[in-house]
């Protein structure tokens, strides 16, 4: 039987994995619909209601399960790690606070609007409870990742008798890794929402579905990832560079670098041997990694023996961190190539709408393995320098955590295979669903908006 402290961080990391998953869609999906509905008001094109339709149901679906993990993952502050809000409970508990008087009510109370106001409402009030909650989304994130950050470089208070008292708000919302963190996370959902919508367009595609919505936000979600994959490389870069100054641990861990080296390798792959702190089987690029990390062919980057018994478990940390870059630049890749296809041809092969359909939950895969780097690379710190994460467990017998854990895990794949078996319903059913006269230069308002509300996608 494992002891407390492992099981324990394996049940949040279920948690925060399986919650992780929605906030991620929802962020960014928030502002697509916005996009959709400001369109339609000012075209008055049917197709365009069609589209918001369609992916209003998966925002909603998509915030319900982000909520119901939310709650779940936030009890066990009390049960599974009472020594960190014991310890920084007066920095967290406001923030986390924030998140939800901002945002969460915000995004719970319109959302209502969304699903069910298109003629119940005027359009420019229904056009602003999207717009509000697509902004709460982003806000719910600003929150959790100010936190987030402030773990990960801790600023902006003092110790008193073993506790946590802030000192300057501003410090703590605005820690040194908290721009790029943010960035970085909106970036990550946006891309994450761009191969969704593409793979459940290509899908309904494939099964013939020739009306003009999923071609629309086929074209809308691989023209936005051409542009947005590349910009999601740059901030990438920098947070690595902010990571380097505040935690070269982390990094070290990143590249498998067990020696303090001027000049330093990248390592492609290799087996790291923590046991014996060497690689095995080695593929690497001389003095790449300081290139990509000083700028310098010859800059010194610091080993993880320099922090023997202060660095995090090398080996999920490193693969980890290849698994985030190499769907990143497969993202960048298919993109491009779709997005020319789509460019001069209008449309895109069979062959790339099937890469499409396999690539639909990538940008999950490339979040939590982004996550992994952040959360693992942190040990054995749970707030960076300050508590340690085995100071902070809880006391209870293993076998109460083994127990609830392995009902989380079932819960959670259910729930899981639920949700994607959904989405993929949904998409069926749009393939029924008659197009609408394409010729008609625009219909007014309420009556788009009422025949649109009618029709499944």
């Amino acid at each position: 039987m494992l002891d407390t402290l492992i099981l324990s961080r394996i049940q949040f990391a279920a948690n925060i994995s399986f919650h992780i998953l929605f906030p991620t869609i929802t962020i960014a999906l928030g502002w697509l619909l916005f996009y959709f509905k400001v369109r339609f008001d000012i075209s008055k094109h049917p197709v365009w209601m069609r589209a918001y339709r369609f992916w209003v149901k998966v925002f909603a679906l998509s915030f319900a399960l982000g909520v119901v993990s939310g709650i779940t993952m936030s009890f066990q502050f009390g049960t599974n790690w009472p020594g960190f809000m014991e310890t920084v409970g007066n920095i967290a508990g406001p923030l986390l606070a924030y998140e939800i008087l901002t945002a969460f009510f915000l995004e719970a109370t319109l959302l209502g609007i969304m699903l069910f106001g298109f003629h119940r409402v005027p359009g420019w009030a229904h056009t602003g409870a999207t717009f509000l909650v697509a902004l709460a989304t982003t806000l719910s994130a600003f929150w959790i990742l100010a936190l987030n950050s402030w773990m990960q470089t801790p600023v902006g208070f003092e110790m008193r008798d073993g506790v946590a008292h802030a000192t300057d708000w501003l410090a703590i919302i605005f820690s040194p890794s908290f721009p790029y963190r943010l960035t970085h996370m909106l970036l990550a959902s946006a891309l994450t929402v761009c191969f969704l919508v593409a793979g459940l367009s290509a899908y309904r595609l494939l099964r013939g579905d020739n009306k003009k919505a999923p071609q629309l936000t086929l074209k809308t979600a691989l023209f936005s990832a051409a542009l947005l994959v590349p910009l999601q490389i740059f901030v990438g870069d920098l947070h690595g560079l902010n990571t380097l100054e505040h935690q070269p641990q982390k990094v070290a861990a990143m590249e498998g670098l067990w020696e303090t080296q001027q000049g330093a390798p990248l390592v492609l792959f290799a087996l790291p041997d923590e046991e014996n702190r060497q690689n095995r089987f080695a593929l690497e690029i001389p003095k790449l990694a300081s290139l990509i990390l000083t700028h310098q062919l010859d800059g010194e980057l610091q080993g993880l023996n320099d922090f023997k018994g202060e660095h995090p478990p090398v080996a999920p940390v490193f693969y980890s961190f290849r698994l985030m870059v190499g769907i990143g630049l497969l993202m960048l890749a298919i993109a491009w190539w779709c997005s020319a296809r789509l460019y001069r041809h209008g449309s895109l092969t069979p062959l790339q709408l099937k890469l499409l359909v396999g690539m639909t939950f990538s940008g999950w895969v490339a979040t939590l393995a982004g996550w992994y780097v952040t959360e693992i690379g942190r040990q054995p710190y749970l707030v960076y320098g300050v508590l340690k994460t085995r100071d902070a467990v809880t006391t209870i017998a293993s076998e109460q955590v083994a127990i609830t854990l392995t009902l989380y895990l079932l819960l959670y794949a259910v729930l899981l295979f639920a949700y994607i078996k959904t989405l993929f319903v949904l998409a069926k059913r749009a393939v029924d669903v008659e197009e609408y006269d394409l010729t008609q230069p625009g219909l007014p308002e309420r009556k788009a908006s009422a025949t649109a509300e009618g029709a499944s996608a």
